[in-house]
């Protein structure tokens, strides 16, 4: 991980903060916490950095895979021993796998979706509970594509990573963490122009927008 100011606000976790939603999570979370930032693409957590600081915020860069177990168990560790804890997680990481009849799917792209949208989210929330404690809140956001026509792959996954969500919040409704499960409106985001090429962009919620309004009343 790459410190890139050693303040001391209460942490925010987001994992998939290089882009999307969790870009604009990440910058609408700062200068309020110190935000953890966790995705893949180094280019776009030092991009996302630029404009954290110039909110007056800081960052933790952490350019890390998080289907890997023992870079998250890293992470955790780091964050158990630097803070002590979290005040907020944000899990907007996800793998949307193309558009595909449901007899064509192709195994690949099922299993990383598998990895990435159900494995890894099971994995990070029994790693990152304890980090939570009885005080902390985990966001999750809900796509329902479940059903949909082409939406196979993606739509079975996103749904079976939004029931250990809530499976999470109703186990915890009285000890802690508070689990909160939101569904963001559309966005103009590269996911949403895969699966929906040649919308007209005007007509979605700009993603700063949306970001804040999904956050109030929560921070």
């Amino acid at each position: 991980m790459t410190e890139t100011d050693p303040s001391s606000p209460p942490v925010a976790l987001v994992t998939g903060a290089s882009r999307g939603l969790g870009a604009a999570l990440a910058e609408a979370l700062a200068p309020r916490f110190h935000v953890v930032a966790v995705a893949r693409t180094v280019g776009a957590l030092e991009e996302l950095d630029d404009r954290v600081k110039a909110r007056g915020g800081a960052a933790t860069l952490a350019p890390m895979d998080i289907t890997i177990p023992d870079a998250m168990a890293q992470l955790c560790r780091s964050i158990h021993d630097r803070w002590g804890g979290l005040a907020l997680w944000a899990h907007t990481a996800i793998h949307a796998p193309p558009l595909s009849p449901a007899p064509s799917i192709d195994e690949r792209d099922m299993a990383k979706a598998l990895d990435v949208n159900v494995t890894a989210t099971a994995r990070l929330i029994a790693y990152l509970a304890p980090l939570l404690g009885q005080t902390g809140q985990a966001l999750f956001f809900d796509d329902p594509r479940g059903g949909a026509k082409f939406f196979g792959a993606y739509g079975a996954t996103k749904a079976a990573q939004i029931a250990l969500a809530r499976s999470w919040a109703a186990e915890s409704a009285r000890t802690g963490p508070r689990v909160h499960v939101l569904e963001p409106r559309p966005m103009a985001t590269a996911t949403r122009a895969r699966f929906h090429p040649g919308e007209p962009r005007e007509d979605l919620a700009p993603r700063e927008e949306e970001a804040r309004r999904l956050l109030a009343g929560i921070v």
